[in-house]
C-alpha cells in the first residue's frame, strides 16, 4: 500500500511540477471573470469562434513520463476584426476545463522507449482537484468551481508586419502575428502573448472564415496561477514539492506549454 501511495504522490507532483529547494514562486494577482470584449473601431466586424473546429492542447516532459493534455471543442468566444486594419483586433476566448482530458506515456529509466499513451481516470479526477473544478465544502464554492472551469484569455493588441488583408490576394491569405492580453486561469490573471497564423479564407471579395493557430507553444507556469495537487477534502498537499523532490532524476519543469487552433466566422447582424 506505502508503494501505491508513493507512486500516486510521484505522478501528482510530474503534473504540477517540482524543483529541489526553489523559492516559493511569485503568484498572479487574483481576477474575476474578464468580461466580454469591446470592438476598437466602427469597421471591426464580430466573428464567433466555432468551437466543433477548436483545438487545445499541452504537453509536459519530465525524465521518466510525458503528460499532455487535450482538449478539443473546448474553446469558445468571440473576435472583433477589420481586415483593413488587423492591430485594431480585440476578443475575448475562454477555454472549457471540464472538456480536458489527461494522457501519460512512461518509461522505466532515461534509456529506455516511453510507453503506450494511456489515458489514467485517476490522473484525471486529481487534475479536477487541482484546477477546483469541483464544489467541495470548506475548500471551494460552487460559484467558485464555475469560475474556475473556464480559464479566459481577453485579446488586448495584435501586432503584424501585414496589417491590411485586402492589400493580399487569393482565396486564402496567410498573417503571421503576435497576440497580446490578459491570461485568466484558477482565478488569477497575468500577461501573455503567443506568436500565431491567421488564415483568411474568401469567397471572391466575401471573407467568410478566420483560422487561427499558435505556432509556438505558449509557456503556462502552474505555479504562477496556483494550481497544484490536493486532497480528496480540496486541502493544498504543499508539501509535495519537497517530498518528491529528491526521488526524481532532474528537474520538473512546472510549464505547461499550450497550443491552440480554431477558425471564427462572421456573426450575423
Amino acid at each position: 500500500m506505502s508503494r501505491i501511495a508513493c507512486g500516486l504522490t510521484i505522478s501528482l507532483a510530474l503534473i504540477c511540477g517540482a524543483c529541489e529547494q526553489k523559492p516559493a514562486p511569485t503568484l498572479a494577482p487574483t481576477a474575476s471573470a474578464l468580461g466580454s470584449a469591446a470592438p476598437k473601431a466602427a469597421t471591426a466586424a464580430p466573428f464567433g469562434v466555432d468551437s466543433g473546429t477548436s483545438s487545445v492542447k499541452f504537453l509536459m516532459d519530465s525524465p521518466l513520463e510525458k503528460i499532455d493534455g487535450d482538449a478539443p471543442g473546448a474553446l469558445s468566444g468571440e473576435l472583433f476584426v477589420d481586415p483593413s486594419d488587423l492591430t485594431k483586433s480585440s476578443g475575448l476566448l475562454k477555454i472549457d476545463l471540464d472538456k480536458l482530458t489527461l494522457y501519460q506515456q512512461k518509461r522505466g529509466g532515461e534509456a529506455e522507449a516511453y510507453g503506450e499513451r494511456k489515458k489514467s481516470d485517476a490522473q484525471n479526477q486529481h487534475a479536477r482537484g487541482w484546477f477546483q473544478l469541483d464544489a467541495k465544502d470548506g475548500e471551494t464554492t460552487p460559484e467558485q468551481a464555475q469560475m474556475n472551469r473556464f480559464a479566459e484569455f481577453k485579446l488586448d493588441t495584435l501586432e503584424t508586419a501585414t496589417p491590411d488583408v485586402s492589400k493580399l490576394s487569393g482565396a486564402e491569405r496567410k498573417v503571421s502575428a503576435t497576440i497580446n492580453g490578459d491570461f485568466r486561469l484558477h482565478g488569477r490573471k497575468a500577461k501573455k502573448s503567443a506568436k500565431i497564423e491567421l488564415v483568411f479564407k474568401y469567397a471572391g471579395e466575401k471573407l467568410e472564415s478566420i483560422q487561427v493557430k499558435s505556432v509556438e507553444p505558449v509557456p503556462v507556469s502552474l505555479d504562477e496561477f496556483e494550481v497544484h495537487p490536493r486532497d480528496d477534502t480540496g486541502k493544498l498537499l504543499k508539501t509535495v514539492t519537497e517530498a518528491i523532490a529528491t526521488n526524481l532524476k532532474g528537474k520538473i519543469s512546472n510549464l505547461a506549454p499550450v497550443s491552440f487552433e480554431f477558425s471564427a466566422k462572421p456573426k450575423a447582424p
